[in-house]
């Protein structure tokens, strides 16, 4: 046991020996968070590429020019119907090349309806993304005041054994002289065991923190400056569950996929309708051997649909009802989930505050009693049991105030993620604001490569590979 407790301390001591000296505020954290994450970076791609959807919605709506060329080589052998005529053989190369351009007239909105749907997915998106924001922010508070809880806890804990080491040191001293027995100087060795194997847990515990930290954060923690003032929340949960309602992401996705929901009911009967086209053709062909040259060119306007697909449109209007129904079942959900988690987060709350009160009491009520009885146990009113017992329920108290403000400190930012509050602007972190627009400006208009807006738009994507 005494290897393993020197082994945790000395991983714990080599970590603190590696971690920077310089103070680090909880907004430290939240910026750390923020520019290390990788989950953000991620959905911050995937926003891009829903962009793109927009641009590929939009092309269904301009000409399509497309090109082929080709040759052919032919050799022909055979006779004449003449009787006795020689077997004649002949040889040909063809080269042609055309070009062919088509374009949508019309098809009952169709296409349009294409684009209004790439872009309120976008805008879903968006709402996933501060969804993912949230997360990563709150995970960057917790781990910051979970480290204080360890840190707190493993001084605490340090402090116990010194207590009960001098504690055990003087029930020695009085069994020296007979003022006690073996028995008290036992319950001394045995509870100075147990607080180091508390304290052990608690390094250990200090270890995971840290390492959670790392993970949230992206790098190793200094020293960890106490929260000040908290963030306001509303002092209702009624007013809290109408701004959760209004402006938490996952209530705006839902909301827009119901509106996604519905403009694919609108594309499938869309799609039943005919389509209405043009087609335009030039060719030239040459027969290499400078017998013949020849050009062509056509325009032909077009409409076709569909009047039997074994039942495949009906099947897919169908499918797109009832994935509308689900939409809206979908935010009635998310809308009572929202309301559920702000209630719970402010109960939440509401119990480490009035945990935190009490224990503020008990620790002040266990620190004179436990003086009371070490000096009545001086004087041989007490015994060695009773100090230790005392001693115990002070470190209880203290353990229980340090656990009641952390939880404190967790439920307020909790309440301010259920509200959908917990973003870098609203904390006003000061690290550059991420506009999601600026890709979706750039692409919307779907440029081709070698366009002035296709060249900006390489310029931002190498810039992006190099982050």
């Amino acid at each position: 046991m005494r290897r393993v407790r020197k082994s945790i301390a000395v991983f714990v001591l080599s970590l603190a020996a590696a971690t920077p000296t310089l103070s680090e505020t909880l907004s430290d954290a939240f910026v750390g968070a923020y520019n290390h994450s990788g989950l953000l970076d991620q959905n911050r791609a995937v926003l891009r590429a829903a962009d793109e959807d927009v641009a590929i919605a939009l092309s269904a709506l301009r000409p399509v020019v497309s090109w082929s060329a080709g040759a052919t080589h032919r050799y022909e052998r055979g006779r004449s119907s003449v009787p006795l005529d020689p077997i004649v053989g002949s040889t040909s190369t063809t080269a042609s090349v055309e070009l062919s351009a088509s374009l949508t007239v019309y098809d009952f909105g169709r296409s349009k309806l294409a684009i209004d749907v790439a872009k309120e997915s976008v805008l879903a998106a968006r709402q996933a993304l501060i969804s993912v924001e949230q997360q990563v922010l709150f995970s960057a508070a917790s781990a910051f005041i979970e480290m204080r809880r360890a840190i707190e806890t493993v001084a605490l804990r340090e402090n116990n054994v010194r207590l009960i080491t001098q504690e055990l040191r003087a029930a020695n001293d009085r069994f020296e002289v007979g003022e006690v027995t073996r028995t008290d100087v036992s319950l001394a060795e045995a509870r100075l065991a147990a607080a180091r194997s508390g304290l052990a847990a608690a390094q250990g515990s200090l270890a995971i923190a840290i390492e959670s930290y790392i993970a949230s954060v992206g790098r190793k923690p200094g020293a960890l400056v106490q929260p000040g003032s908290l963030p306001s929340i509303p002092g209702t949960i009624e007013k809290a569950k109408a701004i959760a309602l209004q402006s938490h992401p996952d209530m705006l996705r839902a909301k827009i996929q119901v509106t996604i929901a519905e403009l694919n009911v609108l594309r499938a009967r869309a799609a039943m309708k005919p389509t209405v086209g043009v087609t335009g053709v030039l060719g030239a062909s040459d027969d290499l051997a400078g017998r013949g040259f020849g050009t062509s060119a056509s325009i032909t306007l077009g409409a076709s649909g569909t009047i039997y697909s074994g039942g495949r449109l009906s099947a897919l209007l169908r499918q797109s009802m009832a994935n509308r129904d689900a939409a809206f079942a979908n935010l009635h959900l998310i809308s009572h989930a929202v309301e559920q988690n702000v209630g719970e987060a402010y109960a939440r709350l509401a119990v480490a505050r009035a945990s935190r009160e009490a224990s503020t009491r008990q620790v002040a009520a266990s620190r004179v009693a436990f003086r009371g009885v070490r000096e009545e146990a001086t004087l041989g009113a007490r015994t060695t049991l009773d100090v230790l017992d005392a001693e115990q329920e002070l470190l209880n108290a203290q353990a229980q105030l340090i656990s009641a403000r952390v939880d404190e400190q967790i439920a307020v930012y909790a309440v301010l993620g259920t509200m959908g509050y917990l973003t870098a602007k609203r904390l006003k972190l000061g690290v550059p604001d991420f506009d999601p627009e600026g890709y979706y400006n750039l692409v919307r208009k779907a440029p081709i490569q070698r366009s002035k807006q296709g060249k900006e738009l390489e310029r931002v994507l190498r810039a992006l590979g190099k982050q």
